[in-house]
């Protein structure tokens, strides 16, 4: 199912150029690597470029099965191929069991007809998802820059004019969620915020941004990158979710084999430490995401500080953090060739 409907939106380009989530060839990176773009390239021209970035409110959850169907249609699926997607998202139940020490037992609830929302953890759920908002970026790209992976929605805007970009702004976000209104979809306004990007540190801009009385807040950085367009925040952050990692390996390294522990590696560290590694790998603020690396090697190994971990990256079939940066670079340069080819 998953093939033939991807078969269908890849002929007829049917998905937003926007939307680089859930999609083969596109990571997070090529998202992070359109949005630092668009905003050197607004800061270059000496324009003012600032960014609302969204989070819905459990956007997965609150789908409306209708509406997926409907934009099934839309897209060009139908007869028997649309009823085999209808089937698919009807006709689900739920219900809560709840164990009770007293009785030793579980308490269960009623079956209940599941009307909203994915089936999240399948293989068609995503792309169904990305088929529910795939014209959002259509009714906003015109005075804006949207990039969207999955549900977390970036919104850019470049202009000259101060008045001019103030107002847009306003527009373009009660826009935005007049779209999640008629969805069914809405802001999370606590953990949307507005980003105002400048080369001057100490420049400081407070926007009224919002909708029906609901504001969302001005910050200094996103989830990974901050005014300046500096990944220190970002490093600080992961130095943090490192250090727990290192604590959780330390902790079960006498109860499992190697190959578990690297289970375990992959899944706390490596996953943590490579997100933008691309970008920020070639910080002076890196070497020290790599002391930590090195740390919760030694750990694995059960080797004491001073101990060299040439050897033991190659042992644990390990990429060092300088060699993931080089890898990772390859990726950036592509993306660095394509964009240079597609506005020739």
């Amino acid at each position: 199912m998953q093939r033939r409907i991807l078969k269908h939106l890849t002929k007829y380009n049917i998905l937003s150029t926007k939307q680089y989530g859930f999609r083969v060839g596109f990571r997070t990176n090529n998202a992070t690597y359109e949005l630092t773009i668009e905003i050197l390239n607004a800061m270059n021209n000496k324009l003012l470029v600032g960014g609302i970035f969204c989070d819905l409110e459990k956007a997965f959850d609150c789908v409306n099965h209708d509406f997926p169907l409907s934009k099934l249609k839309f897209y060009g699926i139908s007869d028997k191929a649309f009823q085999l997607y209808q089937s698919y998202l009807g006709n689900r139940y739920c219900r809560t069991a709840i164990y009770n020490d007293s009785e030793n037992s579980n308490r269960v609830s009623n079956w209940a007809r599941v009307r909203h929302g994915v089936p999240q953890g399948s293989i068609l759920g995503p792309l169904l998802f990305l088929l529910y908002i795939n014209d959002l970026p259509k009714i906003i790209n015109k005075t804006s820059a949207p990039i969207i992976f999955a549900d977390d929605t970036s919104i850019l805007f470049a202009l000259s004019n101060p008045t001019g970009f103030n107002k847009n702004i306003c527009i373009v976000f009660i826009t935005l969620n007049k779209w999640l209104r008629a969805n069914q979809l809405s802001s999370n306004f606590n953990k949307t915020n507005y980003v105002h990007f400048t080369t001057k540190r100490n420049m400081s801009v407070n926007l009224k941004i919002g909708f029906d009385n609901n504001f969302i807040t001005n910050s200094s950085y996103t989830k990974f990158l901050n005014n300046t367009l500096s990944w220190n925040n970002h490093i600080d952050l992961i130095m943090k979710k490192l250090s727990k990692a290192c604590y959780i390996i330390r902790n079960v390294k006498t109860y499992m084999s190697v190959s578990s522990l690297q289970v375990i590696y992959y899944t706390f560290f490596y996953s943590v430490m490579s997100y933008g590694l691309t970008f920020w790998g070639n910080l002076l603020l890196s070497s020290i995401i790599f002391r930590i690396q090195k740390k919760a090697i030694r750990i694995m190994e059960g080797c004491g500080n001073r101990v060299s971990c040439r050897n033991l990256f190659k042992k644990l079939q390990i990429l060092p953090l300088t060699s993931q940066y080089m890898c990772g670079s390859t990726h950036i340069a592509t993306l660095q060739f394509t964009a240079t080819h597609h506005s020739t």
